[in-house]
């Protein structure tokens, strides 16, 4: 699933042998729980992460899903040209997400007509969490030559509610509601998941941002290993899309591979409810659970 401890995950690691003993230890931060956002706009680029943004690996961390979305959503408000679209998203995991207040500062790298490069740096605590870089490409109508060979996925409501708070923990986790094609198997399946809760408080959402907030989930939904038994967090995340998403259902056709040496890879097919939008890839440290 997403990739929330998981970027340093040596420091996970430790934080898991050494935990800390909180009052609350399924909310050692005290986020709070409302309002029904991920996060709370406070000014000046910054965000107040809530309950529903907390991390699967770890509680006191932000998960790699919904952060994904706050930077797609302060890209979009930094450069809304219509003209352009946004086909590719990196993002560099550079250590564990705290689930303190985020700053997300934005930069145009290369500017052009038709093309245009913009990064995105994720700040807390005054540390780099995460650099990203967006690939904004121009529109033209190619629609006579327009053509993917990937079926649809069956609808949402064919496939059955599952729940994922049996195998992850974390508020992220729970604000969800998924289904899953029970024909699934360990390192292959098919899911639908979508958000119960808004992008940001206090901010209007660009769509494709409200749907990228859903990604990084991929990594936990076809799971091949035991999160209880094994750490698989992601380093990076590449999303690339060749048609504009709509929000809402977020479809995975996915599948993970694990070498023999420490290191997975992720890859998801991605869909909306008219049918597939791109890929997502990411990369993983994989080890045993301390």
């Amino acid at each position: 699933m997403a990739a929330p401890e998981g970027t340093d995950s040596d420091q996970a690691a430790t934080s898991a042998q050494h935990p800390e003993t909180p009052e609350d230890p399924e909310n050692p931060l005290g986020l709070p729980a409302e309002p029904g956002a991920y996060y709370v706009a406070l000014g000046d680029g910054t965000y107040q992460p809530t309950l529903h943004a907390q991390g699967a690996w770890l509680r006191h961390e932000q998960h790699m899903a919904p952060v994904t979305g706050l930077v797609a959503h302060c890209l979009q408000r930094f450069n809304d040209r219509d003209d352009l679209q946004l086909a590719r998203l990196s993002l560099e995991i550079l250590g564990v997400i705290p689930a303190r207040p985020t700053r997300v500062d934005c930069e145009t790298v290369r500017s052009g007509r038709t093309i245009e490069l913009d990064e995105a740096t994720v700040t807390i605590d005054g540390r780099v969490a995460i650099r990203a870089r967006a690939w904004r490409l121009s529109r033209q109508d190619t629609a006579e030559v327009a053509a993917d060979d990937t079926p649809p996925l069956p609808e949402p409501e064919s496939m059955p509610p599952a729940d994922l708070a049996q195998v992850w923990g974390g508020g992220f986790i729970s604000s969800l509601e998924v289904r899953t094609d029970p024909d699934g198997e360990p390192g292959r399946g098919r899911a639908w998941v979508r958000p119960r809760q808004t992008l940001v408080e206090g901010e209007p959402v660009h769509p494709v941002a409200a749907y990228l907030g859903v990604v990084d989930t991929a990594n936990g939904v076809a799971t091949r290993l035991d999160p209880r038994r094994w750490m698989f967090p992601n380093t990076d995340l590449s999303i690339y899309l060749y048609r504009k998403p709509a929000p809402g259902w977020v479809g995975f056709e996915t599948s993970v591979a694990i070498g023999a040496t420490g290191v997975g890879l992720t890859t998801s097919r991605l869909h909306d409810a008219r049918g597939p939008v791109g890929r997502a890839e990411q990369i993983l440290t994989v080890r045993r659970m301390p």
